[in-house]
């Protein structure tokens, strides 16, 4: 039960933050990180986001690549 939960969380973080990278990609804007003070916790809040884009770039490969997706302008 408990590692089903933890499983859960995990995923809607990694969803949280490739919606995140989405916005950073279609609109160029992105969490200013150097405001936070801390150097440990700004470098897992910069490797979390740097995991949604990994994610947001993969996905948009796979669309790409995929004879299901076309281009609209």
């Amino acid at each position: 039960m408990a590692l089903g939960r933890l499983f859960h969380y995990g995923f809607d973080l990694l969803a949280v933050s490739t919606i995140i990278a989405g916005v950073k990609k279609s609109t160029g804007y992105a969490p200013d990180t150097k405001k936070i003070e801390s150097e440990g916790v700004r470098s897992v809040i910069d490797s979390y986001l740097s995991m949604g884009d990994s994610v947001f770039s993969t996905i948009s490969g796979m669309a790409v690549g995929s004879q299901w997706f076309e281009r609209k302008l």
